[in-house]
C-alpha cells in the first residue's frame, strides 16, 4: 500500500512544479505587489459587449481573447529586486526568448524578450524586467503568454494601466 501512495505522489510532482511559472514565487509576498489575471477572466472580458464604433475599445477585445497568462509583479524592496533579477536571468537561460530590447536609463535598467510565434510580429510571450534603481523607483516583472500581435500590446497597457506599460509602447514602435 505504501509503494502505490509513494508512486502516485511521485507521479503528481512534476504536474504541479511544471503548472507553476518560474516568478509564482514572489506572488502573496508583503513586500511585492501583485497582479494575476488567468485565460479564463480574459475569456470573460473578451465577452463584454461594446460599441461597435469605438476601435480603440474593439481592438482590446480581440486582444484579451488571445490572451493566456498575464502576471506583473512590483517592488521597491532590494532584496527582493535581486530575487526576481535572479529568477528572470534563470529564466532567460531556459526558455526561448530573444531580446526585443534593453535600455539603461537614470539608473534603470529595462529588458523586454519575446518567444515569437510563426510571424514576426506574433508572440506567444512577452517578458519585461524593469530594475529600479534602488531611490524609491519600483523594480517590475512582468510575464504575459497567449497568441497576439505585438503591435496589439499598447492597447492592453493603456486599458489595463500596466506598470511599464510606457516602456512596451516605446518598444512596439521601434519594431515596426
Amino acid at each position: 500500500m505504501n509503494k502505490i501512495i509513494l508512486t502516485f505522489v511521485f507521479a503528481l510532482l512534476p504536474i504541479l512544479f511544471f503548472g507553476q511559472s518560474a516568478f509564482d514565487k514572489f506572488d502573496g509576498r508583503e513586500e511585492v505587489t501583485s497582479v494575476i489575471v488567468n485565460k479564463k477572466m480574459f475569456q470573460m472580458m473578451g465577452n463584454v459587449k461594446m460599441d461597435s464604433k469605438d476601435k480603440e475599445a474593439q481592438q482590446y477585445l480581440n486582444l484579451v481573447k488571445k490572451l493566456d497568462n498575464l502576471k506583473v509583479f512590483t517592488t521597491e524592496s532590494n532584496k527582493t529586486t535581486v530575487e526576481m533579477k535572479a529568477a528572470v536571468e534563470k529564466y532567460i537561460k531556459t526558455a526561448v526568448l530573444e531580446e526585443l530590447m534593453r535600455v539603461n536609463d537614470g539608473g534603470k535598467s529595462i529588458k523586454i524578450l519575446i518567444r515569437s510565434g510563426a510571424k514576426d510580429t506574433q508572440i506567444k510571450e512577452l517578458l519585461m524586467f524593469i530594475e529600479g534603481s534602488g531611490k524609491g523607483s519600483d523594480t517590475v516583472l512582468m510575464s504575459l503568454t497567449g497568441d497576439f500581435d505585438l503591435d496589439e500590446i499598447s492597447v492592453l497597457t493603456d486599458k489595463m494601466k500596466i506598470p511599464g506599460g510606457d516602456v512596451l509602447k516605446k518598444a512596439t514602435k521601434n519594431k515596426k
